[in-house]
């Protein structure tokens, strides 16, 4: 079970960290503010009005110790959605924690770093496509030798769904995202045996209950094969998939929002009868803005009672065998299967995202569902039929405005007190890997170690591997 916590500064998040611990919450997970993930710190023009709005802000290795304050790091796994910027926070949590006395091989959590879908589908994107996966790659060889149990990658076929993939297109684009990612690893030289039991997945769980279960099944399925027959991976642990789950707040309405809390307990459900290993379950307020204290406390009750009440869980698959969902199990398969094809011939994943064709395919999709809301042939309750009138809606979650000059002025105090010539010279060596082919993630480490910013450290990278601008 998982609950996000993340908005404001790190001191307000430390504090939901706390209360979700105290609820009986068995994982954290952390978002992070759309400047961090760009690699802007607080101060930077480009951050101005977004601090602290849609996750936490992050500036330096001082915001990740107020964020990790009191927890305990050696017995908790935490889970960061974070991309572009993956190694900084990645070695940011990693110093956190050693400086908690937590020895390497109980640092356990997940860390996103799923790039090519930020090009598909999200946009949090920095670098061009080749240097990011440089960068991927470099994280996977060093969580290999420095942190064996951190999962290195979590391939994301959740936003896809979110921007209005089909079921079919999150299992084909994402499973082309992980082979690619599976290629780049073996180029640089790393086992497929022992990197691959470190990729997790992690998927959407939307409106169609069976068709989830199913797409889930197909996943699973798919995913075993390839990497037997394709890839020749030999040990059973490479063939497993581990996945994370999020219902889908694209399901979510602002109409009626009580309502959501159905519709969420539904896709969670079909995630847990779909296999899945770890949930989260949106709050039913998301539809407005940030999910206030008790929205998140009926979301994560929402998972307890299907864990502990339901009795769904006494078997891992428990549709297995009804004709309908092998059917459907199979179609699914078919499908995902023939959009890994094109893209193949495509020349691979990385050619398929520069082509525009994965993101054309789904806009194609999310324009036809659109379409049939609109038209009614896709019934949205309390939205497009058995519509009551206006009903009364909560106020949303808004962060204090405070917070973000409150970040600003810690960061200028941190720029104040440190050593610049150390920062400089740690920022000199990121660059003189990035411009070479040395591992980005130890000269990373240890600029963070100077209080150098995440800002800093991206902008240094920038000036070696350039900003990507996608083709119009």
């Amino acid at each position: 079970m998982r609950q996000y916590a993340g908005f404001g500064t790190a001191s307000d998040t430390n504090a939901r960290f706390r209360s979700l611990l105290a609820a009986g919450q068995t994982g954290l997970s952390v978002a992070f503010d759309l400047p961090t993930q760009m690699g802007y710190d607080s101060d930077h023009p480009a951050a101005a009005g977004e601090v602290g709005k849609v996750g936490v802000a992050i500036d330096s290795l001082e915001d990740m110790r107020l964020l990790l304050d009191g927890i305990p790091l050696g017995e908790v796994s935490t889970s960061m959605t974070i991309n572009a910027t993956a190694p900084s926070l990645l070695v940011c949590y990693q110093l956190v924690a050693e400086e908690q006395g937590v020895p390497a091989g109980s640092i356990r959590g997940t860390v996103q770093n799923d790039i090519l879908k930020e090009y598909v589908a999200r946009g949090t994107y920095i670098y061009p496509p080749q240097p990011s996966m440089r960068i991927v790659t470099d994280l996977f060889s060093y969580c290999a030798k420095q942190l064996p149990d951190w999962n290195t990658i979590s391939v994301s076929g959740y936003h896809m769904r979110e921007a209005g993939a089909t079921a079919a297109q999150e299992v084909g684009f994402t499973l082309a995202n992980a082979l690619a990612y599976v290629a780049a690893a073996r180029q640089a030289g790393l086992d497929v045996n022992q990197f691959a039991p470190r990729i997790s997945f992690f998927w959407n769980a939307h409106r169609n209950l069976l068709e989830e279960v199913a797409k889930f099944r197909a996943a699973r399925r798919l995913w075993a094969r390839l990497m037997r027959e394709r890839v020749g991976a030999t040990h059973p642990e490479a063939w497993k998939m581990r996945f994370h789950v999020q219902t889908a707040g694209s399901s979510l309405t602002a109409q009626d929002p009580e309502l959501n809390i159905v519709r969420t307990t539904l896709e969670a459900l079909a995630a847990v009868l779909g296999g899945t290993q770890s949930l989260h379950t949106n709050a039913h307020d998301e539809a407005l803005g940030l999910p206030s204290e008790d929205a998140a406390r009926t979301a994560l009750r929402t998972q307890q009672i299907i864990a502990y009440e339901s009795g769904v869980t006494a078997q891992p698959d428990p549709l297995g065998g009804a004709a309908y969902i092998e059917g459907m199990t199979d179609q699914i398969e078919t499908q995902a299967m023939t959009l890994i094809t094109h893209v193949d011939r495509l020349g691979g994943a990385v050619a398929a995202v520069e082509a525009g064709f994965m993101q054309s395919q789904i806009e194609e999709a999310a324009y036809a569902f659109a379409k049939a809301v609109e038209d009614g042939s896709a019934v949205v309750v309390g939205q497009n039929r058995f519509v009551v009138g206006e009903t009364p809606v909560p106020t949303p979650l808004r962060p204090d405005p405070a917070q973000e000059q409150a970040q600003i002025s810690r960061l200028a105090a941190l720029r104040q007190r440190r050593d610049q010539r150390q920062v400089q010279a740690r920022l000199g060596e990121v660059a003189q890997a990035a411009s070479g082919g040395g591992n980005l993630l130890y000269p990373i480490k240890e600029a963070h170690r100077a209080l150098a910013t995440v800002g800093e450290v991206a902008e240094t990278l920038r000036g070696v591997f350039g900003t990507y601008h996608p083709r119009a």
